[in-house]
């Protein structure tokens, strides 16, 4: 990945300009991780699973709200 950094007039970096793909993989990687977060604490406290085409369908619609 080629980072690009925004600075500043005294070259202090600002922000960073990321393409369309790596910030669409950064996001989808991000969920990734989130669901893992989730996944683990569900399974800590013992709650009642749901099956995986049934997560999808929420997780979709959640997306799209």
């Amino acid at each position: 990945m080629a980072i690009q950094y925004v600075t500043d007039a005294k070259g202090r970096k600002k922000g960073v300009f990321l393409t369309i793909k790596e910030y669409n993989r950064m996001i989808e990687e991000l969920e990734d991780l989130d669901d893992v977060r989730l996944y683990d604490q569900a399974k800590a406290r013992n709650e009642k699973s749901i099956p995986f085409e049934e997560y999808l369908t929420k997780r979709k619609k959640r997306k799209h709200a």
